[in-house]
């Protein structure tokens, strides 16, 4: 009979951190499946506008948060990123159909194995652990700007100073997590180690410290 047809499994999602796709390229290593990652970059005002026309948009400053935030595929940094193709999303041309074709076929002849274990996959380590407890700090930050939304709502904050507060405490935040990436970033570079600290639970006082000097002003 004929061959089977190999099957592509699409994860069609931002993966904006790359320790989120460095978890996918794991599974697949332990599994000696293959991997490939395809990387559609947008001009930022032409995500605005697309975002805009969608039936349920997302707040601008949601799209401009993301930007700051993704992290493009880097082969030359990052050898497991190796079969990594990046698009230019406002122009599609019909030459991409065939780059996206030999992504495909290139991937599917070079399936990850398990033994893969070098400077360079070191290197991708400690890079995705950063990016980790980065991811880690931003859910804490927007734990602590739930919270602090539901209290100046309890202490009667008028709607529309309700919105400059959300848009103020997602500035600190965006500021809070890239000093973290800065800093955790320094650390991997020169090799430190501490393995008494909690980034999450060191952005958690000083962001709620800071959380609730900006909320007292609208009080």
């Amino acid at each position: 009979g004929a061959a089977p047809r190999p099957l592509c499994i699409v994860l069609d999602d931002n993966f904006y951190y790359r320790s989120m796709r460095y978890e996918v390229y794991q599974l697949a290593r332990k599994y000696s499946l293959s991997f490939c990652q395809l990387f559609l970059e947008g001009p930022l005002e032409q995500c605005l506008r697309r975002n805009r026309l969608r039936s349920h948009p997302l707040p601008d400053e949601t799209i401009r948060l993301m930007a700051t935030r993704i992290e493009p595929p880097d082969p030359r940094k990052n050898a497991w990123e190796q079969n990594s193709l990046v698009l230019k999303s406002s122009e599609c041309p019909s030459e991409d159909d065939a780059q996206i074709i030999n992504l495909l076929a290139t991937a599917l002849e070079n399936p990850v194995k398990q033994n893969e274990e070098n400077t360079e996959q070191k290197e991708a380590d400690r890079v995705a652990c950063a990016a980790s407890t980065v991811h880690q700090a931003d859910q804490t930050c927007r734990r602590v700007i739930s919270q602090t939304m539901k209290e100046a709502k309890d202490k009667n904050v008028l709607p529309s100073e309700m919105k400059s507060l959300a848009e103020e405490l997602n500035k600190l935040k965006a500021a809070f997590l890239e000093d973290l990436r800065q800093e955790t970033h320094l650390k991997n570079e020169t090799g430190q180690q501490n393995h008494s600290f909690d980034p999450a639970t060191s952005v958690f006082s000083s962001f709620q410290r800071e959380a609730t000097s900006v909320v007292n002003k609208y009080i």
